[in-house]
């Protein structure tokens, strides 16, 4: 929060129904001025309904909902006036060039001729594709159609930009690349950066987040302190001879571990402090160690009892018709 109090986004028991479907089922949160919040969860968990509710395209059911202190529901023009949004689908024009998409962005918004030319070349440079800026997008590869999307939501100086699973489709390699430029544009802009995604990798970019599982938010907090809570660090002991393995471990140190094909796997709450202990006699039959922290699928499991990977359902992720559509008016 800022020093008067008011949150960049906060969210009072949040509701949306639809017929018998509960989508989200009052939910609440902060988002501090400056933060990066991220939504973790499965498709189907309710993340963008909250995006589609926050960004004025769906009413809330109940609850309320304030972007710097302007009601989605009441004041939905002053909070569309703070708002950036990048959609999940593509939606810029491949048969303009990145500067023309932008400029019709700008004439969208009233902005002047002056204006609209300075923040584009801010803008494109900030996304490193001003060298591009007259070639047409349909020549651009994905990572630089998102980067231009990017650029685009910001256009108008937002103090909040939503985006709505930002690097879906897109490689490892470019996703790392889209972070590094999102990690810029927060200082340069000064902006608030709320995200859904179900990457887990993705969200360990995040200053907190929300786990969110079947429209309930069941875990919140940084993504060091939501793995602490797991509490273990995983140990996996590589052997020839898993029975003295095993036999050592619940003499010296009353474990009980776990043993498939010679591979010895237990959990203790330090690993790096166990592991020296483990050696310090000597004597025992060990060829590798490996130390795994908990990840964020761990607290997944820990708080739903599955996998996050294994609640994804196959195929492409089917995002918010609504958030679509509006992209491609």
């Amino acid at each position: 929060m800022n020093p008067n109090g008011t949150a960049a986004i906060s969210v009072r028991g949040l509701t949306k129904h639809y017929d018998d479907v509960e989508a989200v089922r009052g939910i609440d949160f902060d988002v501090a001025p400056g933060e990066v919040f991220g939504f973790l969860g499965p498709n189907g968990a309710g993340k963008s309904t909250t995006i589609s509710m926050l960004c004025t395209l769906t009413a809330p059911t109940a609850g309320t909902a304030r972007i710097h202190g302007c009601d989605v529901v009441t004041q939905g023009s002053a909070v569309r006036r703070n708002i950036g949004v990048v959609f999940q689908d593509s939606t810029i024009d491949r048969y303009l060039t990145g500067e023309q998409n932008l400029r019709f962005q700008a004439s969208l918004y009233g902005m002047s001729k002056q204006e609209g030319a300075r923040r584009i070349k801010d803008l494109l440079d900030l996304v490193g594709l001003w060298e591009r800026r007259s070639s047409l997008t349909d020549t651009y590869s994905g990572g630089m159609k998102r980067r231009l999307e990017i650029a685009r939501g910001l256009l108008h100086s937002p103090r909040v930009l939503f985006l709505d699973e930002p690097t879906v489709g897109l490689d490892p390699q470019t996703r790392k690349a889209i972070w590094n430029y999102l990690r810029e544009l927060r200082e340069a802009e000064d902006i608030t950066v709320f995200m859904t995604t179900h990457y887990m990798e993705e969200a360990e970019h995040c200053d907190r987040i929300a786990i969110m599982d079947h429209g309930v938010v069941i875990a919140l907090d940084t993504p060091a302190a939501l793995k602490a809570g797991v509490g273990e660090d995983r140990i996996r002991i590589h052997t020839g001879d898993s029975e003295t393995v095993v036999a050592a471990l619940r003499k010296r140190f009353g474990i009980e571990a776990e043993v498939h094909d010679d591979v010895v796997t237990f959990s203790v709450p330090d690993g790096e402090v166990f592991i020296p202990q483990l050696f310090a006699d000597g004597g025992l039959p060990i060829d590798s160690v490996h130390m795994a922290r908990p990840s964020l699928d761990d607290v997944f499991i820990k708080r739903t009892g599955f996998s996050l990977r294994d609640a994804e359902p196959p195929g492409r992720p089917a995002g918010d018709a609504r958030l679509r559509a509006m992209g491609r008016r």
